[in-house]
């Protein structure tokens, strides 16, 4: 049996796009909402079967990792998430950088030479990575119009993983993924799902006007933080906003606040364009975790976000 394990998102699912192309296999789908990163705790896998795990973080997937392992499963892991200490086991082949710069997908894309490397693209934009996905690009020889189409996708993609559970949700990721996937290219996908293609549009572009009405609940030279209304649009928008506005402020860190299904804070953090680092640092020490550039809290007690935005303020204050 072959499971794919991976992360909802465009990095994760452009990843593993480019992987089935590459090597067509049916397989058994785990993912989830983009918060839902305990992923392989819900891989019933057994001695024999092989787990292909995409754009999930290691440290956080450890002792279900261990567990399957232990019970004769073979992992094939590809991330750039924090992965703390990375097991050594005959069954466990990986592949991770935690790079500032570089992204599940175009790791993926090197570890295939680029034989799907528009896809590759579409999952760097939509991880903000817009100079890597660029620099990627180069070999397709693209136009302008059709650059500005797979950066489009990139980030509508992406944007249709944010929400508090699958209901908030255009569609739902694994579902997403099957019918992207049998497009060799994501341009063959827009011209064959055009009605697909304009609901991601149409939604990402009408969360996207009901956010730029925020104010910042604070703000300065160094971060701004803001507060969104427990509202789905809001829930849904959260992470392509964060990214959005880390590009008009390259020079300031940013912090999406939102309420989650259990009463408490969810956060989004993007450390400066100018100085991608110390985002993941700052989320460890509030439960949270990601990569350097942007990484999130899952659960922040109501209590605790004074204390959060001013470590955030120090932080990012000090680096400047």
């Amino acid at each position: 049996m072959q499971y794919d394990v991976f992360n909802g998102d465009a990095d994760g699912i452009c990843a593993l796009l480019q992987w089935r192309l590459a090597y067509p296999e049916p397989s058994i789908l785990v993912t989830g909402i983009k918060r839902d990163i305990a992923l392989l705790e819900r891989v019933p896998a057994r001695a024999g079967d092989r787990v292909t795990v995409l754009d999930v973080s290691l440290d956080r997937n450890r002792a279900a990792l261990l567990k399957l392992l232990a019970g004769g499963v073979e992992l094939f892991y590809i991330d750039h998430h924090f992965a703390g200490e990375i097991p050594i086991h005959p069954r466990f082949s990986h592949r991770i950088d935690t790079a500032s710069d570089c992204c599940t997908s175009l790791l993926m894309n090197a570890h295939l030479a680029g034989r799907h490397v528009a896809w590759a693209v579409v999952g760097a934009y939509g991880d903000n990575l817009d100079s890597g996905a660029a620099e990627a690009a180069q070999s397709l020889s693209l136009s302008a119009r059709q650059l500005l189409e797979l950066r489009q996708l990139g980030i509508c993609i992406n944007y249709n993983a944010y929400g508090s559970c699958l209901e908030d949700l255009n569609v739902a990721p694994d579902d997403l993924f099957r019918r992207l996937s049998v497009y060799a290219t994501p341009f063959q996908f827009v011209a064959d799902q055009p009605e697909l293609y304009r609901q991601l549009l149409d939604g990402y572009a009408a969360d996207m006007a009901a956010a730029a009405g925020l104010e910042p609940e604070f703000s300065n030279e160094a971060i701004a933080v803001y507060v969104l209304p427990d509202q789905k649009w809001a829930r849904r928008v959260s992470g392509v906003w964060a990214n959005a506005l880390a590009n008009g402020a390259p020079e300031r860190a940013h912090a999406i606040v939102g309420v989650n299904a259990r009463g408490s804070y969810q956060v989004s953090v993007r450390a400066p364009l100018t100085n991608k680092a110390g985002a993941d640092e700052l989320c460890a020490g509030f439960g949270g975790g990601g990569r350097k550039a942007a990484a999130g809290i899952d659960d922040l007690a109501i209590d605790r976000f004074d204390e959060f935005v001013e470590t955030f303020n120090r932080r990012y204050s000090d680096l400047r």
